[in-house]
């Protein structure tokens, strides 16, 4: 059987549909404000408003979806907070903005001081690495509707940052020619877990170990990789065209950048941990569009800035490669094979 995100409860191309019928509602509210004037809106990894005094600001929410299931089911709920931080700056950072200030969100069915407390560790371990404080949050105990005898919850975040509007960075300046430069995932990341589950937990659990992967829990739970610090020295000190958080919907999210085509044929090698769930039956079409296949971000460039944008990740222990480029033919392809 071939399994997909679809099948998974997932349809990506719906989520596009209704994100699109909302964008009239939410433009709506775009009108003159005597508070902040809209820069950048809805489409984009963040928004941005200019407020009084000239002052850009850059802001973004998001969670760390079903990956909260294999905390659950590992019992093991330290690192999930680090996901959560991840998901916000590093999309935030997609602007050229700098991360200032964060606030987090659980719910839960039961007030588990120590479950809580051990998700509030891994969300300190990943502000202290992206370099924004916390300022607050809130935990909302809601029994009657969030179910289940042991404990659930649901973790999101929402981050602010600031930008010099002259200097932000939203693809507009892409063009063909241009080299993508991919850093190195750590894992999954926060995306694609409704598929991952069904492919993998129909045949293992999460106790398992399987050659050339290890323990089926560790590997789902490995914890997105914080890029925010490299990529904001990579803007400071290189000429960058766009910038490009790999999560949910893979490398299908390059157009939002700019409406152009981007050829992506030098990726590294699949990690075990997808590797594993293709084997399941996941098609390379869907792995593709689903995964970030060993790329979690992206760096759009001019190509003699390709030595100075991997050099300064190599700074900050993070591997990456040139994966491929921009063309003027719209579409991604990866391998050959057309996937948007």
């Amino acid at each position: 059987m071939v399994l997909s995100y679809k099948e998974a409860g997932v349809d990506v191309e719906g989520i596009r549909r209704s994100h699109a019928a909302m964008a009239k509602l939410v433009r709506s509210t775009h009108g003159p404000r005597r508070t902040a004037k809209v820069r950048h809106g809805f489409g984009h990894y963040a928004g941005i408003v200019e407020i009084p005094g000239g002052v850009s600001l850059a802001v973004h929410t998001d969670g760390v979806g079903t990956k909260v299931l294999v905390a659950g089911a590992t019992g093991r709920y330290d690192t999930i907070g680090i996901d959560c931080v991840a998901m916000n700056v590093n999309d935030i950072v997609c602007t050229g903005a700098t991360p200032a200030a964060f606030v987090d969100y659980i719910a839960a069915n039961r007030n588990d001081r120590g479950i809580i407390a051990r998700i509030v560790k891994g969300l300190a371990a990943g502000a202290k690495r992206a370099g924004v404080p916390i300022v607050g949050g809130e935990t909302a105990i809601m029994p009657d509707l969030i179910p289940g005898s042991g404990f659930s919850f649901d973790l999101a975040g929402t981050v602010t940052g600031y930008v010099d509007w002259r200097k932000a960075v939203l693809g507009g300046a892409i063009s063909p020619g241009d080299s993508i430069v991919g850093a190195s995932s750590t894992g999954l990341h926060s995306n694609g877990y409704s598929l991952a589950r069904k492919a993998l937990l129909a045949r293992y659990s999460v106790g398992d170990s399987v050659r050339g992967v290890g323990n089926v829990g560790s590997a789902l739970l490995k914890p997105t990789e914080i890029y925010a610090p490299a990529v904001l020295e990579i803007v400071d000190r290189c000429r960058v065209n766009g910038l490009a958080h790999v999560t949910g919907g893979s490398f299908t999210k390059l157009p939002r950048l700019k409406d152009t085509g981007y050829e992506i044929d030098a990726l590294p090698r699949i990690p075990p941990i997808m590797k594993l769930i293709a084997d399941q039956g996941v098609g390379d079409r869907e792995m593709y569009s689903t995964f970030n296949m060993g790329v979690g971000f992206c760096v759009i460039a001019p190509t003699d800035e390709v030595p100075g944008v991997r050099a300064v990740f190599k700074r900050h222990g993070i591997r990456s490669q040139e994966i491929g480029r921009v063309v003027s033919k719209k579409g991604v392809t990866v391998n050959s094979r057309k996937i948007a």
